[in-house]
């Protein structure tokens, strides 16, 4: 594997007790303020550092080796749970389904994947706006080219349960536009603080957004650059502050399939070929639901049968034209 480590931008480390104090999130919605005050109550304390990073986007290998070590899939019909990894040789990170401006959306009403993130590991709001006072780019994209964002160390400060519950004031969840309409009650029920935070790490990569009609290869070689850089790099920081060779596991779901309204198989055949070529160890694919889980099966299906069925070697180029003459088509925002 090519070393890519000179594709660094930048990379900068954060005290989270200095960070938090001296950028307070910048909140306008009240709910958003009230999750705030349950998760960070006043005299509690921010331990640990926080490590921010950006890379330009990394070449594509010219070959794809099927015969090279698959990473380990697991599909979970669930939503991100942030859970402490239970092997202690591996660095678990967690997708952002990003805003080319990264969190630029946190204080508002909107609660989609992004902000939900945030409002859980609050110390990325105080991340913004310390890169903004020090005039540091948080853009996840730069022209037409992607730049990911790597953040890792941030604690998870509480758990907030979006799923529609009646009894608990939230008949129809908290997620989307949902979030801004319930009661201040419901949404302290629907808060947990947790004692003590967890840790996470963060990778913050943007999907193309509102495209039309069938997928073109530049689109798709775009989707696999953007995740096939941030999987590099997470597996480069796995191993910063680690003598000893860290494996690396990324959780994912279907990036750029809501308000974007990407094509969930694609997306999924296209995070697995990254993780393939990028030599993660393994790939967490939270689906949400076991009908949802479906695509992902597909997904596996083509590139295993479809594309890579005689186990030997494929020029990427040609990899690329073959997913491209499969017509996958753009869906529809869900307004999210």
């Amino acid at each position: 594997m090519n070393d890519f480590s000179n594709y660094l931008i930048c990379r900068h480390p954060f005290d989270l007790q200095t960070l938090v104090d001296t950028y307070p999130p910048k909140l306008r919605n009240a709910n958003k303020k009230l999750v705030y005050r349950i998760a960070c109550a006043p005299g509690c304390t921010h331990s640990g550092q926080l490590s921010f990073s950006r890379w330009r986007a990394m070449p594509l290998p010219p070959t794809f080796s099927p015969t090279h070590a698959k990473p380990n899939l697991e599909v979970r019909r669930d939503y991100f749970g942030y859970e402490p990894s239970r092997d202690s040789t591996e660095i678990e990170w967690y997708l952002n389904f990003a805003h080319c401006d990264l969190f630029c959306a946190y204080g508002g009403s909107l609660f989609a994947q992004d902000e939900m993130q945030v409002a859980e590991h609050p110390a990325l709001a105080s991340l913004r706006e310390a890169l903004l006072k020090a005039k540091i780019e948080p853009f996840t994209v730069e022209g037409t080219e992607p730049t990911p964002i790597l953040i890792r160390g941030v604690e998870r400060r509480c758990a907030i349960a979006t799923n529609p519950d009646r009894e608990q004031g939230r008949p129809l969840g908290l997620y989307g536009n949902h979030f801004a309409k319930a009661s201040a009650e419901a949404i302290a029920q629907a808060t947990k603080p947790l004692h003590p935070p967890t840790i996470t790490n963060i990778i913050a990569i943007e999907a193309p957004v509102g495209g039309y009609g069938f997928y073109t290869l530049e689109e798709i070689r775009f989707i696999l650059t953007t995740a096939f850089t941030g999987f590099c790099a997470a597996r480069i920081e796995s191993n910063v502050e680690s003598a000893a060779q860290a494996g690396t596991v990324i959780h994912t779901g279907f990036w750029g399939c809501g308000a974007y309204g990407g094509n969930r198989v694609l997306m999924a055949v296209l995070q697995l070929l990254a993780a393939h070529l990028a030599q993660i160890n393994g790939l967490v694919f939270h689906t949400g639901s076991v009908t949802e889980s479906q695509p992902v099966a597909k997904a596996q299906h083509i590139l295993n049968c479809d594309l890579i069925a005689d186990n030997s070697s494929i020029e990427l180029v040609d990899l690329l034209e073959k997913i491209e003459g499969m017509k996958f088509e753009w869906g529809v925002s869900d307004g999210n």
